[in-house]
């Protein structure tokens, strides 16, 4: 139990945009122009700016999980929500897919989105890694990498330095070209290089630590003239800055006494895989992590993410990472306000930086009241008595009057729905074409586009330039041969993540990775003619590993052995196919005729339209959803693929894998410690269902293009589009308090519930209790606030009447959208 001790102190309303406040002249002058900059330094309590210790709170947004037509919108609610600061990854393989061929447009441009930033007055925290994690794929690194000579990353590796240095220098170069350091009057006040090495370190030896201080000397020689960090890494050398990562950092111990204690990495949620259930991390937990963090001598805290965004295309890493990077985070996927979360966050960033100047020049003393963490408890302070709920802390700014408690909620919940699309006559039916994909080559023949006579990695034959890989070669059997009458069978030792097995043109059968384990044996009962047989499996990976030691040499695809046995009783003949010539053919011809773009010239048939059928291509139109509310769409029915719009790959998909039915929370409690399997929901549903299409992919007036590949097998005529909004909003507000609803730009219509008095329940299931307030409580609030998009409510006796039971009273209310 902790309640938050600050001596009393005038404090100063400062404005925090870096634009208005923190720039200043440099001694550099000439007759043309004035040199202006940020000195960005650090002592051992905080990052300071231009002299002056700040309380720093920043945010993740990754700029390629959304599009440049969403990033002011963004970036303009991070600011609202009380944010200083937007940190970022750089995602080596987006920008070099192949060796020396750069790409930074779109969804890419990084400079865009550091200036989109810099507009509205927000620092910046540039991650350059090169090696970021972040559940992308294969961590940020390009394959290409991988399939050098003599290739090892992230040790004392001569190719990998080089290739290293050279994107990270780029990077740098390009950064300075447009002046977006601090130090040349721009917004990037941070940078980082390499990544959560520390966790995975040991394995790697001496050369681990010759190849962070490499680290660190080279990113120094960069000279971007701020502070560079490294998170979770205990040793880095100096002057690199040791941060914390995780659910928890308040025990964080920086390595030198000159580091401030930083945390990069605050998880406001976690991330979903293939057939797994949705997690949640509680509004009062988050709270309750970084206030304490505060508390306990921290002045830079980061939330990851704070709009997590969509792993559009072909991004998400894993193995098995969803298409949805939602992360639970204070901005939804489609950058909605994930309420009470961004609300209640955002008291908190009022609070601390009120209180700036005592938590960044204050001395921390502690008083101990007893471990009370399980249960509420009264508090006596200075004369004071504070109700302070277990698993929470009390934020006293001036040592007597409580401004926040990070378990006592004053936000509003937000429930978002999903609407039809009104621009269609009849929304939920869609016309679609379709046409198969041509597999007879690799099936019935067995071509390929080259051949050796040893099983190779995915990575090393695709360079990632596909998920899918052909393995196939040919069996011939002799009318006498010892296999000959004998029951026969085809054994795949196989790490692809899903395989499908051919054999003479005949599905044979399918099967992929659970449970987190991704080698396993395919068998399947096979019957092989006399003659020439072909065999064909085709590989398909759903995003490279991302993490862990050596994680880049994880195996990927078919690498065997394969084996054809013969049973006959007792006895047993085992055939080895592994050296077999093999033929390979990255890819599906589908992908390579590009029959997702739009002007497309292939032709489709509108006849006969069959469902479940495996590896098939399906086409329809619609109209853009009317209005500006986020569009979706379900993929209900479907099996497993990757979705087009107007020739924009919004990602894969996989409907079909569904979580299993236990493990779920039908009430989260948010009292003690979080981890990735707590707060669960969804089980015994598809993992994902909805997947995201920004408005700036669709056409506003004529047709648009949805392009399906069914790898699988499902019904599209169960696919529709919607939009997400707001629905309803729900409040359960101790009195005393100030609760501000809102619709999010609709209009309130009405009012579901509520009660001034000891109501019970939670949000969509409220209930009266044994008390209530004399006057009428919906009547008092549709007068106030029915037709508006917001309204203020006084959470009082005054307002409400007084209820007639003692105690603490409440005003549980749910207004419908």
């Amino acid at each position: 139990m902790e309640v938050e001790k600050k001596p009393p102190h005038k404090v100063e309303k400062k404005k925090r945009r870096w634009d208005e406040e923190t720039w200043v002249e440099t001694a550099v002058e000439s007759r043309l122009c004035n040199v202006y900059a940020t000195i960005v330094s650090h002592d051992g309590r905080a990052i300071t700016i231009d002299g002056h210790r700040r309380v720093l709170l920043s945010g993740s947004i990754h700029y390629p999980r959304s599009t440049p037509e969403m990033w002011p919108d963004l970036i303009r609610k991070s600011k609202e929500g009380g944010l200083d600061a937007i940190e970022t990854y750089v995602f080596w393989n987006a920008h070099e897919p192949t060796r020396r061929q750069y790409d930074f447009s779109g969804k890419l441009d990084l400079i865009r989105f550091l200036k989109t930033i810099q507009d509205e007055g927000l620092y910046g925290v540039l991650r350059i890694g090169p090696y970021a994690c972040a559940e992308w794929n294969y961590g940020g690194f390009p394959v290409w990498l991988h399939n050098m000579p003599g290739m090892m990353f992230r040790t004392t590796n001569k190719a990998f330095m080089d290739e290293m240095q050279n994107f990270t220098t780029m990077i740098v170069d390009m950064v300075k070209k447009e002046n977006l350091f601090a130090s040349q009057g721009g917004p990037i006040i941070l940078a980082q290089i390499e990544n959560e090495y520390g966790n995975v370190m040991g394995p790697y030896g001496e050369s681990g630590k010759a190849y962070i201080k490499w680290c660190a000397n080279m990113a120094q020689s960069l000279d971007v003239g701020v502070p560079w960090i490294m998170c979770q890494q205990n040793d880095a050398p100096q002057p690199m800055l040791n941060t914390c990562n995780g659910f928890y950092c308040d025990n964080f111990v920086p390595n030198n006494p000159n580091t401030p204690k930083m945390w990069t990495e605050n998880w406001t949620g976690w991330f979903k895989q293939w057939g797994g259930k949705n997690p949640h991390r509680t509004t009062e937990d988050v709270a309750f992590s970084v206030a304490r963090f505060f508390q306990r001598g921290g002045t830079f805290n980061n939330y990851y993410m704070y709009h997590g965004g969509t792993n559009f295309d072909r991004t998400a890493g894993g193995p098995y990472i969803t298409t949805s990077y939602d992360y639970d985070a204070p901005l939804d996927e489609y950058g909605n306000l994930n309420q009470p979360k961004y609300g209640h966050l955002k008291q908190l960033h009022d609070v601390l930086h009120s209180m700036e100047r005592t938590l960044t020049y204050g001395n921390i003393s502690t008083i101990d009241f007893g471990n009370s963490a399980s249960s509420d408890a009264t508090i006596s302070f200075q004369g004071e008595s504070y109700v302070v709920p277990a698993w929470s802390v009390t934020i006293l700014p001036d040592c007597k009057n409580e401004a926040y408690n990070t378990a006592k909620i004053t936000t509003q919940t937000s429930m978002m729905v999903k609407k039809p699309n009104e621009a269609e006559d009849t929304p939920s039916t869609l016309k679609w074409s379709w046409r198969p994909e041509n597999v007879d080559n690799f099936l019935l023949k067995g071509k390929g586009e080259s051949t050796q006579t040893q099983l190779f990695d995915q990575k090393v034959v695709t360079n990632d330039q596909s998920d899918y890989l052909w393995y196939m070669t040919t069996v011939k059997f002799k009318k006498r041969d010892p296999f000959s009458g004998k029951n026969m069978s085809l054994r795949v030792n196989s790490t692809a993540h899903v395989l499908h097995a051919f054999v003479n043109g005949k599905h044979i059968g399918s099967q992929h990775a659970e449970n987190g384990k991704f080698n396993y044996v395919f068998e399947k009962d096979v019957k092989f003619k006399s003659g020439r047989n072909v065999i064909a499996l085709l590989s398909i990976t759903v995003g490279l590993a991302n993490y862990g030691a050596f994680f880049e040499s994880k195996p990927a695809g078919i690498t065997g052995p394969i084996f054809i046995t013969g049973r006959n009783g007792d006895e047993t003949i085992v055939k080895d196919l592994s050296a077999h010539k093999w033929g390979y053919k990255t890819g599906l011809i589908g992908f390579e005729s590009q029959l997702f773009r739009t002007e497309s010239m292939s032709k489709w048939s509108v006849e006969s339209v069959p469902f479940n059928r495996t590896m098939t291509w399906y086409k329809t139109t619609f109209k853009s959803p009317l209005g500006n509310d986020p569009v979706v769409v379900d993929l209900m029915g479907l099996g497993k693929g990757t979705a087009w719009v107007n020739g924009n790959n919004i990602g894969r998909y996989w409907p079909a894998f569904i979580s299993s039915e236990n493990g779920c929370d039908a009430k989260c409690n948010y009292r003690g410690a979080y981890h990735a399997e707590k707060c669960l929901t969804n089980c015994g549903e598809p993992t994902q269902r909805w997947y995201h299409v920004p408005r700036s992919f669709l056409n506003a007036e004529g047709d648009n293009t949805l392009v399906l590949f069914e790898e699988m097998g499902g019904n599209p005529s169960l696919v529709s589009f919607q939009t997400t909004r707001v629905g309803s909003v729900c409040a359960n507000v101790y009195e005393k308090n100030i609760i501000e609803l809102s619709c999010d730009r609709k209009p309130i219509s009405a009012f579901k519930f509520a009660s001034f008095g000891n109501p019970d329940g939670d949000c969509g299931s409220f209930v009266k209790g044994t008390c209530e307030s004399s006057n009428n409580t919906v009547d008092i609030l549709t007068q106030e606030c029915v037709g508006k998009e917001k309204c203020s409510i006084d959470v009082s006796t005054e307002k409400f009447g007084a209820p007639d039971c003692s105690g603490v009273r409440r005003l549980a209310v749910e207004a419908i959208c």
